[in-house]
């Protein structure tokens, strides 16, 4: 059984060592320009391809935006722990290669899904605006935005119910549901966590047997089973879509998905390693 032992910070090579003082500079930046009023995770942030806010770039910059200590501490500790082992058996020009096929491709499966979930939820939106009713605005809302339902049960909900016929009501109701839908659009992505849950990927491909310690619980673990149980929990949290839930499971899928893919690739090419 191989047993992967990390050697210490001094000891990172270049392209892992190089990507985390990017992030942590694009980090203190962050906070440096938010006490000048510029948001960075507005500007690089990766969002829907609807959003007024979308560029072409964010696809690229959204990895190294973050959105606080605890998400870039882990994220970078993730990448220090096993993207080293990957960048000493890959050489540094194929590990870089692979850290952003991944984070490109979950990039692109987050977008995909984003795409589906806004797609129905504009047509649900233009189905009410043909039948509107306090009815089926409830149902809209608890369909695609339960989290907010109480508020606007107390903001128009309520007194709608006892005038049905309204056209003020009708009127505040579409507006309330176009605010919505633009406010879903418009929340950027960040974040390097597509690519290190490839690189989580490829440190189980390669390091299948490696032991790792849970910390909670406490335990040791195989990195195959590791990498398993993430994904699928990964998927299980994707799909319920908790309301209220700011990750992006299916960038986290992506990054593997894709991470898998380019894998196999090359061990089916048989092309040397740089």
């Amino acid at each position: 059984m191989n047993s992967y032992q990390s050697t210490g910070f001094m000891n990172m090579p270049p392209v892992v060592k190089n990507l985390i003082i990017i992030n942590v500079l694009f980090f203190l930046a962050t906070y440096a320009f938010r006490g000048m009023g510029i948001d960075l995770n507005q500007i690089f942030g990766l969002h829907y391809v609807g959003s007024e806010y979308f560029r072409p770039y964010q696809f690229v910059t959204h990895m190294f935006m973050h959105g606080g200590i605890a998400h870039i501490f882990f994220n970078m500790y993730a990448l220090w722990m096993f993207g080293k082992a990957l960048e000493s058996v890959w050489g540094s020009k194929r590990f870089l290669i692979y850290y952003f096929v991944t984070g490109l491709g979950a990039a692109a499966l987050n977008t995909l899904v984003n795409w589906i979930s806004i797609s129905s939820i504009q047509d649900a939106a233009i189905a009410f605006s043909n039948t509107p009713s306090p009815d089926n605005l409830a149902v809209f809302i608890r369909e695609h935005f339960p989290q907010y339902y109480d508020q606007i049960y107390d903001k128009l909900l309520a007194a709608w119910y006892n005038n049905p016929t309204s056209s003020d009501y009708i009127q505040q109701a579409n507006v309330f549901v176009n605010e919505l839908i633009r406010f879903k659009m418009n929340i950027p992505t960040i974040g390097a966590s597509g690519a290190v849950f490839g690189v989580l990927l490829a440190f189980g491909m390669l390091f299948p047997n490696s032991q790792l310690m849970l910390l909670i619980p406490p335990i040791p673990i195989k990195a195959k089973y590791f990498v398993i149980g993430y994904g699928l929990i990964e998927l299980y949290t994707g799909i319920i879509n908790q309301p209220g839930d700011n990750i992006a499971h299916f960038a986290h899928l992506g990054g593997m998905l894709f991470g898998f893919i380019l894998i196999k690739y090359w061990n089916r090419t048989k092309t040397t390693f740089y």
